[in-house]
């Protein structure tokens, strides 16, 4: 059940690298790149903003909504698309989320703007910003193993 006013939710989600998948993140595949592993398509990017949107409307997280019974393989975008469905049921609608990609590699940069389009059309056109960082050599992701980030949600009860 919504409350009045708006709610918060925060994601994390970390992956590691590996050489024998393509490379989904934020909605996009990022040929050349090491993929990540994962019993989905291991889109750290696009997990994490699905965490925030579940955390923020009261319905727990990713494990707890969709845990490993999804298909191997199934795209974030797809879970995007299951966790606004999930989101809007619950009475809210989405205010804004942004995400934070935290790693060497790919530059996001490039392709923000893109990702940013993806991203929101899988939640119906809510606002997406996209963000990257490195960790200037420190831990998983600054020594290349793997990928991470981190989501924060607005969302804001629906007008009846």
């Amino acid at each position: 059940m919504s409350s009045a006013v708006p709610r918060v939710g925060t994601g994390v989600d970390v992956h590691p690298l590996t050489s024998s998948r393509e490379l989904y993140l934020a909605g996009l595949l990022w040929p050349g790149e090491a993929g990540l592993d994962g019993h989905s398509d291991g889109d750290v990017a696009s997990h994490a903003i699905c965490t925030a949107l579940l955390s923020a409307a009261g319905l727990g997280d990713l494990g707890q909504n969709f845990g490993t019974s999804r298909p191997a393989g199934a795209s974030g975008v797809a879970l995007l698309r299951e966790t606004f469905r999930l989101v809007s049921d619950a009475g809210f609608v989405i205010g804004n989320v942004s995400v934070q990609v935290i790693g060497n590699r790919p530059k996001v940069a490039p392709r923000r703007a893109e990702a940013e389009k993806v991203l929101s059309e899988a939640l119906s056109g809510a606002s997406v910003s996209v963000s990257a960082t490195t960790t200037d050599g420190l831990g998983l992701a600054g020594r290349g193993e793997g990928i991470a980030a981190i989501a924060t949600a607005l969302v804001l009860p629906a007008a009846h």
